[in-house]
């Protein structure tokens, strides 16, 4: 995993860094008697079980098995590649990456490629707003009501009505024609050849919440420019996935953080307008339903989140069950509804930034305003339509984790549509039972590796006393243990202690990719204390136990070869297995 990165730089940053820290910026931890607890991020569960330990500088989930230092949190939880979440670390540490590491063309990464194209790309949309070309455009945008300032902050751009304008200009900056297609700029022809995917547009760039350029969505000025889809947006690529990011984001994070509270709008002038009147806690979903990851990313900043609609939003109830989502997150979620005719660009434009803020402090609960849709669609005092209604409350009172929320949800759903309770917890029950079970639900076998106990325990003595790793090393080779994992694990430990090295959880983890063996790491460290005292009565009974486990698993293999030999009458072969039998007999009564 190391790759072309130094391993003394990757110690200097593990050492330097306190994972502590880095988790605690995307996820709250609680401390736990020596470590530090949470709700897992990677996965949904009830109960924390993802722990982080100060000491061993690692973390563990002992729900999904997610287990890893810092790099392999960055890694997972910002989908980084390994030496972009070593470059983040450095920069905290105050350590300078090596020039030849930096400088290697074979060392940068596909994704970092396209954010530099991406750049590019974007300064060219920006620098033609700004000149000649894009007066037109500019002009569109201080009418709408966009300042200067917000045009340059926001990083606005125009691409021309040209076929191969960004072509001719990437190729000049040395971009290839594939980079140019990884990266979702251009678009091949049927007879050959490439074409600009924006053309005769305003471009608004996408950022990630560190401010790098995902992809772009380009918008028509007129909609009377019937020839022209209005939107035109960046298809999905190595860097760019619609349903894992939302739009303004990275300006917006800090005023989300300090409100406690996300307002969530559609579009991107829905989000632009507000902002720059000074509504700066809100995100937009860039026209699609939420996903899970979209709510986990806005979680990592507040549990408070406000959908703002539009009175008119199409597809209305498929809005409203994606945002069950956010139930299932343990979150909040209220909704505004705009007047009919106005989204929340026109709204604040007419009405003012005030009179949204308004709405957004006094928005209508989740279960109020989807009983309240319902309602207006279905006919209540029938019993069809109580069903119709009951049916679409159950499917979110149940995924609420509290079961206080959904007793009393139940009660008043009950109330609400005059029907007996026990019914409607016999529908809920039914629900229950026919819904997909999570991935932490004890009902799904998880396929992993088992870890001997003894064996990880040995593992675990020798990450904290290393002065008894030389005392292993002269009764047991690593070919002793059983497990392929623990085996391969103890290998290396014992090729560190040779070289003079130390054992370390967090830097021990950078020399291992798979998960089975990073999770036997994090497992040995999170294992019970042994006393300082016990230790050395531990380690003799430990090695006791895997050498009396060989000799047992060695005496299976040499029966059952011994009764192979003697079926197929291999006389010389069947003699040599019984010496050997003898041998080991020998070798174990002594």
């Amino acid at each position: 995993m190391a790759g072309r990165i130094p391993e003394n730089i990757l110690e200097e940053i593990l050492s330097r860094i306190n994972i502590v820290e880095v988790i605690s910026e995307y996820i709250p931890l609680k401390k736990a008697g020596r470590n530090f607890r949470a709700l897992c991020p990677f996965h949904h569960e009830k109960s924390p079980s993802f722990m982080v330990s100060p000491d061993r500088q690692i973390f563990h989930c002992f729900g999904c098995g997610e287990s890893g230092n810092a790099f392999k949190f960055l890694m997972r939880y910002e989908r980084m590649d390994f030496p972009e979440a070593v470059s983040l670390l450095a920069r905290k540490a105050g350590i300078v990456l090596p020039e030849s590491a930096k400088e290697d063309p074979r060392a940068v990464s596909l994704s970092t490629q396209l954010f530099k194209i991406n750049e590019l790309a974007l300064g060219f949309y920006t620098g033609l707003l700004a000149s000649a070309q894009g007066a037109a455009a500019k002009t569109y945008l201080l009418e709408r009501g966009l300042t200067e300032e917000t045009i340059k902050s926001f990083r606005l751009g125009w691409a021309p009505d040209k076929w191969d304008a960004l072509i001719e200009f990437l190729r000049s900056k040395g971009v290839g024609l594939s980079l140019m297609e990884k990266a979702g700029l251009v678009l091949p022809k049927q007879n050959g050849g490439y074409y600009d995917r924006f053309r005769q547009r305003i471009i608004f760039p996408i950022f990630d919440i560190k401010s790098r350029v995902l992809g772009f969505g380009g918008r028509i000025m007129h909609s009377s420019d019937n020839q022209l889809a209005k939107y035109v947006n960046s298809p999905e690529t190595p860097v760019y996935t619609k349903g894992r990011n939302l739009f303004g984001l990275n300006l917006a994070k800090e005023a989300i953080r300090q409100s406690d509270c996300a307002a969530v709008v559609e579009g991107y002038l829905d989000f632009i307008i507000p902002y720059q009147q000074g509504i700066q806690n809100l995100v937009a979903s860039q026209g699609t339903a939420l996903t899970e990851e979209q709510a986990r990313l806005l979680k990592r900043y507040t549990r408070n989140v406000v959908m703002v609609y539009d009175a008119d939003n199409a597809g209305q109830m498929a809005a409203l069950r994606s945002l069950d989502i956010f139930i299932e997150e343990s979150m909040e979620v209220k909704i505004v509804s705009l007047p009919q005719g106005f989204d929340p660009d026109t709204f604040v434009r007419q009405k003012g930034a005030q009179e949204l803020k308004n709405m957004i402090e006094n928005a209508e609960g989740l279960f109020d305003y989807k009983f309240r849709i319902l309602k207006s669609r279905f006919n209540a005092s029938t019993p069809e339509g109580k069903a119709r209604i009951s049916s679409e409350m159950l499917s979110t009172i149940g995924r609420f984790k509290d079961a206080v929320l959904k007793a009393e949800y139940l009660k008043i759903l009950a109330q609400q549509l005059d029907v007996p309770e026990y019914s409607l917890r016999e529908e809920l029950g039914k629900l229950r039972d026919n819904r997909p079970q999570p991935a932490d639900s004890p009902l799904v076998k998880k396929t992993e590796t088992v870890i001997n106990p003894t064996e990880r325990l040995l593992i675990k003595i020798m990450m904290e006393e290393t002065r008894l790793v030389d005392y292993i090393r002269q009764h047991l080779e690593p070919s002793d243990f059983q497990g392929e994992v623990t085996s391969r694990i103890v290998s290396f430990m014992f090729e560190l202690i040779q070289q003079g090295k130390q054992i370390e959880a967090n830097t021990l983890m950078n020399h291992f990719e798979d998960k089975d063996a990073m999770r036997c790491i994090c497992e040995s460290v999170f294992d019970g204390e042994v006393t300082q005292e016990n230790r050395e009565k531990v380690v003799d009974d430990c090695i006791r136990m895997i050498k009396n486990k060989r000799m047992v698993v060695t005496r299976q293999r040499l029966q059952e070869q011994m009764r192979r030999a003697e079926v197929s009458g291999d006389e010389v072969n069947l003699l040599r297995l019984r010496d050997e039998f003898c041998s080991l007999l020998k070798r174990s009564k002594e």
